[in-house]
Formats: C-alpha cells, sequence, structure tokens
C-alpha cells in the first residue's frame, strides 16, 4: 500500500514540464496552468495541434533530451504508449527528477490529487492512486460545500492575519483569532463529532 506526503508545490522556484499528448495531455496542461507554473515546458511526443496552440512559445515538438532532464525538477508524463512513457520515466529518475505517469502507479514519484482551486485556497483529495474516481467524487462534493465565494473570503481572512501580524500577534494568537474570526463569521459549520 503507498503511504502518501501531501505537498504544495511552488511553481516560481521549479523548472516543471509535461511530455505526452491528447485530451489528458491538454487537460494536466491546463491544470498546470491554474496552478499557475507560467514558464512549464510542453514536450509531445506526437503531433498534436491543440496542446501546440495551448502551450504556445513553450510547446517543443519531441521528448525532452538528457540535458533537458537534468534541468527539470518535475515532469508529468501523460498520454503516451506505456514502453515510451516507463522509458522516459526511467531516464527522468536518473537525473533526480519528481516524475508522475499518469495512471501507472509503477512508473511515479508522486500522485496527482483531485483539486478544487477557489482563488489562492486549494483543496485537494488522494487517494493514493487507488481511486481517482472516488477522489473526484469527493472533490465534487466539496465544490458544493466551498463555492466560489471562498476566494474572496480567503482574501478577507488574509488582509485580518497581516494587519493581526503587523500588531505583533505571533502564531498562538493567530490560530485563535482566526478561530474566532470564523466562527463569527459563520463560514464553516461546527464540526461534527468524531464517530468510531
Amino acid at each position: 500500500m503507498a503511504r502518501m506526503i501531501p505537498v504544495s508545490l511552488d511553481p516560481d522556484t521549479l523548472t516543471i514540464a509535461l511530455a505526452g499528448h491528447g485530451a489528458a495531455a491538454l487537460r494536466r496542461w491546463r491544470l498546470l496552468g491554474e496552478g499557475g507554473a507560467a514558464t512549464a515546458l510542453c514536450y509531445a511526443d506526437a503531433p498534436d495541434a491543440e496542446l501546440e496552440t495551448a502551450a504556445g512559445s513553450r510547446y517543443r515538438q519531441g521528448l525532452p533530451d538528457d540535458a533537458s532532464l537534468a534541468a527539470m525538477d518535475v515532469l508529468w508524463v501523460v498520454g503516451m504508449e506505456d514502453e515510451a512513457a516507463g522509458l522516459l520515466a526511467a531516464r527522468a529518475r536518473r537525473h533526480k527528477v519528481l516524475v508522475n505517469v499518469e495512471d501507472r502507479r509503477e512508473h511515479c514519484y508522486f500522485h496527482n490529487t483531485a483539486e478544487l482551486r477557489r482563488g489562492l485556497l486549494l483543496i485537494t483529495v488522494s487517494t493514493g492512486g487507488r481511486s481517482p474516481g472516488l477522489a473526484q467524487r469527493i472533490r465534487a462534493h466539496l465544490a458544493q460545500e466551498f463555492g466560489p465565494e471562498w476566494a474572496e473570503r480567503l482574501d478577507q481572512l488574509g488582509e485580518r492575519r497581516n494587519q493581526w501580524r503587523q500588531e505583533g500577534d505571533e502564531l498562538p494568537a493567530l490560530a485563535a483569532k482566526t478561530e474566532r474570526f470564523l466562527t463569527q463569521s459563520g463560514w464553516l459549520a461546527e464540526p461534527a463529532p468524531h464517530r468510531e
């Protein structure tokens, strides 16, 4: 059983790339863009007009060579034939690149999460690759609970937190004031009691 350690990657500090083609690669490329990967490169192992249009000047026909792999931190491989994807993943790993081959757990250093974005609020769900369908279903449920208004709510709370920090509050006081603010706002229901 795969155990996972969740992290959020800062795309401004990493060299990110995608390799592949097809509808799934285009979907992943768009998700990378939504996550702020403005300098990511897109390598297409087969001609893909839609992906080329979406990636623009960051589109590269063909797979990354060893020099390109050595410069990468993270690589998503999507829509490639199994053998070619496995070979690319192995080459990437030799260069210490974190690699994900979509729907091929044996080639992955990490798994994708189902993600819900509300401005800078990012809510993710992971099943460790065991059931992406379940993760998507839970994500859809959370989307009903956390609507578009949460982008503005996070901005409001972030401004309050900045003000509290300027007033000299440290982490315990910030946590207490955040909890008090959320209770008074009524934005979140009280958590249900834990059941064993």
